[in-house]
Order: C-alpha cells, then structure tokens, then sequence
C-alpha cells in the first residue's frame, strides 16, 4: 500500500518559487480570451502571485510559436517549476488545469 503522506504536488515542493508559464494564443478569439480569463482566475485562487505568465499571440509572434512546437491554441506551458506540462484548450476544467499545474486542491 502507497503512503499518501510523501507524495507532494509541483506547488508544494517548491512553494517559495513561481510558476513560469507561456500561454499561446490566437488574437482576441473566443477561446483565447477564455482561456486568459480562466487561467488568470485559476493562478489568483490558487498560486497566490507565485506566477509569471506570458501571454503570446501566435500570430503576431510565430517565431515563438515555432520555437515552443506550439501544435494547437490555445497552449499553457509550464516551464517551472519541473516537471514542463503542456495543456491545451481554454482552461475551463479546473480539475484539469490545477492537475497539469502540479497543484492539489
């Protein structure tokens, strides 16, 4: 049987660091506003400030784009604390976005 008591999510290893994380969006679409809203709504309940985010248009910046092998938008990368995720979409199922972010509700 697996002792709950030693397994710790990204966040709580590494409280006294922050998120780095690169959103990658389509312009002012929908969904990319979504997923701005959503992720800004998630990070400010439950990272505390703890958090840089990036915010990148796509189109205006394909180098960038590029560079991340950004496949779909919108894109969250999480480049730190380790382990890097990628989630795509608009961040809307919470459970989902918190999960990929290593934090446990």
């Amino acid at each position: 049987m697996m002792d709950d008591t030693n397994v710790m999510s990204d966040w709580e290893q590494t409280e006294d660091e922050t998120f780095d994380l690169r959103l990658f969006v389509a312009g002012t679409s929908p969904a990319s506003i979504r997923a701005i809203n959503n992720l800004k709504n998630i990070l400010d309940e439950y990272a505390d400030g703890h958090y840089n985010l990036e915010i990148i248009d796509a189109h205006q910046q394909p180098g960038l784009a590029k560079d991340d092998n950004i496949t779909a938008l919108p894109m969250l990368i999480k480049k730190a604390p380790n382990p890097k995720r990628l989630l795509v979409g608009d961040m809307s199922d919470k459970p989902k976005v918190l999960r990929g972010l290593g934090i446990n509700q």
